[in-house]
């Protein structure tokens, strides 16, 4: 009880970090990761194909899929030509390691920087109190950083086989009397990619922001006594 008291005793809300390049910068990234992982999870589309057999009307069929993109888990029938039945097939390719991976770090992320702007916000005497606090940051903010290069570079090949796997094109060479119809709209899963790597550029860079409150940048940018006054004078005999 009593921790908890001096815990909220301790919060001093203080919105000045914002104006300074480390609070502005975690709040872009805090926007762009939330971005990230929206536009992927949670994400369906459908790709569309017509089959056209000689002695039938032509039929539309529909092949439904979506994160985690275990294509698959998905079935969708396709006519038997000169027969009323239906043979259920589907989807090739399970893609959902390098999705799940891409959500799971855009998510991490998202906590991490919540956070760090309430620690930034809340308690900025706390941070720097200690060269603890600027080491851990970055120390946490250059692992994120390498986390988005991989899991967009990932994501970014798993979007691409994705695209082949559910092209109406692919699909009407697996299928006789089989015909593309409508491409399934993806834009939203390219936005993701694309904010993955922004993501990879403001982690990056806002290492440097958070090395500057590290003392290994202040202790670096203290000038030796020789440095501030020059190369030193003949000394007198005693």
């Amino acid at each position: 009880m009593a921790s908890a008291q001096s815990f909220v005793s301790g919060f001093s809300l203080d919105l000045g970090p914002l104006k300074e390049p480390l609070g502005f910068i975690r709040v872009l990234e805090w926007v762009f990761t939330i971005f990230a992982f929206a536009t992927t999870g949670g994400y369906s589309g459908t790709t569309h194909v017509s089959f056209r057999c000689p002695t039938q009307s032509p039929l539309d069929v529909k092949a439904l899929f979506g994160y985690p993109f275990r294509l698959p888990a998905h079935p969708f029938k396709i006519p038997i030509c000169n027969s009323s039945q239906f043979n259920t097939t589907y989807l090739q390719g399970d893609f959902s390691s390098s999705a799940e991976f891409f959500v799971c770090v855009g998510v991490f992320g998202f906590l991490y920087c919540t956070a760090t702007l309430i620690l930034y916000l809340g308690f900025q005497n706390v941070y720097r109190q200690t060269s603890r606090g600027p080491i851990i940051d970055l120390l946490m903010t250059a692992a994120f950083a390498f986390l988005w290069l991989v899991s967009s570079s990932a994501w970014g090949k798993g979007l691409t086989d994705v695209k082949w796997s559910t092209s109406p094109d692919h699909l009407a060479e697996l299928y006789p009397h089989c015909e593309a119809g409508e491409f399934p709209f993806m834009g939203r899963l390219n936005a993701s990619v694309i904010f993955g790597f922004l993501n990879l550029i403001l982690w990056a860079g806002n290492c440097w922001f958070i090395y500057k409150e590290t003392p290994f940048h202040k202790d670096s940018s203290q000038p030796t006594t020789v440095e501030e006054g020059g190369a030193p004078g003949p000394q007198p005999f005693p």
